[in-house]
């Protein structure tokens, strides 16, 4: 049974509206739809269609994109720019575009003389390990939290959600601890990357945001899936990671980026310079190095994580909404 608010008038109803001087509502009006709902904006058609409101229109929105691209793009631009002018021009005009050409040689000296392959090479593996094992505990966890749950997911999801109300620093102690004898293995993970590695994978905030998402995924399919005899590896592997894509983008780009910047955790559990990441070794090397040559390495350490969010970002910008699958 309809509500009278939605039904269809009958046309004995319509007749006698029409006589009254009033229209009859219809289902485009109910839903919102129509000719008339265009013109709910701030401007209406007819506004549009003259020109002195297009052309201030256009000038806005040139305005705010100039804004946006100064305010976005200007750091990494001048940084760009900086990278390849010598020192003194830096100094004295550091806004002017090479008054005295271009100095192409302080990206190789960057990348050869104090060692920036090195680190570079160094931060890859950081970067790359701490995203693998980052997405391995957090799609596996939120896996078990919101599609198997035992009877006790419940006290895991408010122990995991507690531990974002554990201030990192408060850590950082009984971590290195933990780090320098580990309870199982009684062999230092100083020096190695599995001391960066385990944990940056037990990261809180990556376990709900997965979960979260695996919550929206519709469980018909699961239940599908149990009936052809699929077992909880198998709907895991085949079901839930391809239909998961946006938010691994996500947490893929979240992932790298810390690793990335992360500069205390790496400097206490990777003293020995040699396998140090360019966030460590780029401030130790700051006060040896010529300003012009300090700046290329830093323009060379900001590449990955450009091409990285640009590499993802339709992924990163589709499941920035965290809505699970479509259902249908």
């Amino acid at each position: 049974m309809t509500s009278p608010a939605t039904s269809q008038p009958s046309g004995a109803l319509r007749a006698k509206l029409a006589r009254l001087g009033r229209r009859a509502p219809d289902a485009s009006a109910a839903g919102g739809t129509g000719r008339d709902a265009g013109d709910r904006g701030v401007l209406s058609g007819h506004d549009r269609r003259r020109r002195s409101v297009r052309t201030s229109m256009g000038l806005v929105h040139v305005v705010l994109f100039i804004g946006l691209v100064v305010a976005g793009l200007g750091p990494l631009l001048w940084l760009a720019k900086a990278a390849v002018t010598p020192t003194q021009d830096t100094l004295s005009r550091p806004f002017a575009l090479w008054p005295n050409g271009i100095d192409w040689q302080n990206l190789s000296t960057a990348w050869n003389d104090i060692h920036i392959d090195q680190y570079f090479l160094n931060t890859v593996w950081v970067a790359a390990g701490s995203w693998f094992f980052q997405l391995l505990i957090a799609t596996t966890a939120g896996y078990a939290l919101s599609v198997l749950r035992p009877r006790y997911a419940p006290v895991l999801n408010g122990l995991v959600l507690a531990t974002l109300f554990v201030p990192a620093v408060v850590l950082l102690v009984p971590l290195y601890l933990t780090v320098l004898h580990p309870p199982v293995v009684d062999v230092s993970l100083l020096n190695t990357y599995w001391a960066v590695w385990l944990p940056a994978a037990a990261n809180a905030f990556n376990i709900l945001l997965v979960k979260r998402f695996f919550d929206g995924l519709p469980r018909e399919v699961f239940e599908a899936a149990r009936t052809d005899g699929a077992g909880p590896l198998r709907v895991f592997w085949s079901i839930v990671l391809p239909m998961s894509k946006p938010i691994l983008g996500v947490v893929s780009v979240f992932a790298v980026i810390a690793a990335w910047k992360d500069f205390l955790w790496p400097l206490l559990v990777l003293p020995d310079p040699a396998v140090q990441p360019l966030s460590v070794r780029l401030p130790a090397v700051q006060s040896q190095t010529e300003l012009d040559v300090f700046l290329a390495a830093l323009a060379i350490s900001t590449l990955i994580p450009i091409v990285l969010f640009l590499a993802f970002q339709r992924l990163f910008l589709s499941g920035a909404g965290l809505g699970g699958a479509v259902k249908g």
